[in-house]
C-alpha cells in the first residue's frame, strides 16, 4: 500500500492530519519504546470525539482488537483498527499527560504534555477551545496486577513498529510524541513518532 504523506512527530510534540473516511493512515514509532497519544474528532463537529470509556463499552474490552472499532462520545466508529505490527500492547486507561500531572511529580519548571500538544496542533487548525478527550496511548504499557495495581513500563515496541487504522468519518487525528520522562513509560527518553497516509486504493 502507496505512502501519499508522511507527517513528522518530533520527541515531545504534536501534529494533526485531517483524514476522510475510508483513509487509511499508519502510526510509527520511529526509534522504539515511544508512546503516541492520538486524538481524534469528527472534522464536521469538534464535539463529537473519540471516547475511551465509550469504546471499552463498545468492545468489551480495554483495548479493541485488530477489526474493531474505536467510538465517539455518540457511540459512533470513527477509527477501525486494520492492522497492528507490534507486540499489540496499548492502553487507553490513563489520561494525557498535562502540566499538573508534571506538578504533582515533582517538576517545578514547564514540561510539555500531550494536552498541551493536542491544544496547540488544534488552535494551528482554528479551534480555539476544545474538549481534551482522554487519548488513546498507542505502544503504551500499562501493566494491570491481579489487585487492580497499575504498572508504568517502558513500551515494548521496536523502531519501526506500526499500528494501522481506517477512519470511519471525516476526521482529525492529533498525534503527540509522549513528553514523559519522569517515569519510564518511554524508557525516559521521548523521541519521535511519525504518521503516514495511505493511499487505501
Amino acid at each position: 500500500m502507496k505512502t501519499t504523506e508522511v507527517i513528522h512527530v518530533p520527541a515531545t510534540e504534536g501534529r494533526s492530519v485531517t483524514v476522510s473516511a475510508g483513509q487509511l493512515f499508519r502510526v510509527v514509532d520511529v526509534e522504539g519504546k515511544q508512546v503516541a497519544d492520538l486524538f481524534a474528532f469528527n472534522a464536521a463537529d469538534i464535539g463529537e470525539y473519540h471516547s475511551a470509556m465509550h469504546t471499552r463499552a463498545a468492545v468489551s474490552n480495554l483495548f479493541p482488537k485488530v477489526g474493531e472499532a474505536f467510538v465517539t462520545n455518540r457511540r459512533r466508529p470513527i477509527l477501525t483498527l486494520e492492522a497492528d505490527d507490534t507486540p499489540a500492547v496499548h492502553d487507553m486507561l490513563i489520561a494525557p499527560c498535562d502540566p499538573e500531572r508534571y506538578q504533582g511529580l515533582g517538576v517545578e519548571e514547564w514540561h510539555p504534555s500531550c494536552r498541551e500538544n493536542l491544544e496547540l496542533a488544534m488552535r494551528d487548525l482554528g479551534h480555539d477551545h476544545i474538549f481534551a478527550p482522554a487519548s488513546v496511548n498507542l505502544f503504551m504499557n500499562i501493566p494491570v496486577a491481579e489487585d487492580g495495581a497499575l504498572g508504568w513500563d517502558p513500551a515494548v515496541t521496536r523502531a519501526g513498529d506500526s499500528i494501522t487504522l481506517r477512519a470511519e468519518m471525516d476526521a482529525i487525528v492529533v498525534v503527540s510524541a509522549c513528553p514523559q520522562d519522569i517515569v519510564p513509560i518511554n524508557d525516559c527518553n521521548p523521541t519521535p513518532i511519525a504518521i503516514e497516509v495511505l493511499d487505501s486504493a
